[in-house]
């Protein structure tokens, strides 16, 4: 199956990377899918940050904490006067 590439800055990108890694165009963009897909699966959720990063500090979430805020709080953000 063919991969027809009609944008000059992604059959730069290609071409660079190819040369760059002694690779043909193919191989090349099979390495770089391949790397962005491994590097996106193993990427952290914002929740996954916010545990490792509560953990790592020593941060406990109170049950308070957990409780969503009124809607008046968040309409006192923007209150403009």
């Amino acid at each position: 199956m063919a991969i027809n590439v009609n944008n000059p800055e992604a059959d730069a990108l290609t071409r660079k990377f190819a040369h760059m890694a002694g690779v043909t165009i193919s191989e090349a963009i099979v390495i770089a899918m391949k790397e962005a897909i491994a590097k996106r699966s193993k990427a952290e959720t914002p929740h996954q940050t916010a545990v490792r990063l509560r953990e790592k500090h020593g941060v406990a979430l109170k049950d308070q904490s957990r409780k969503p805020l009124p809607r008046e709080a968040f309409d006192a953000m923007w209150d403009e006067n």
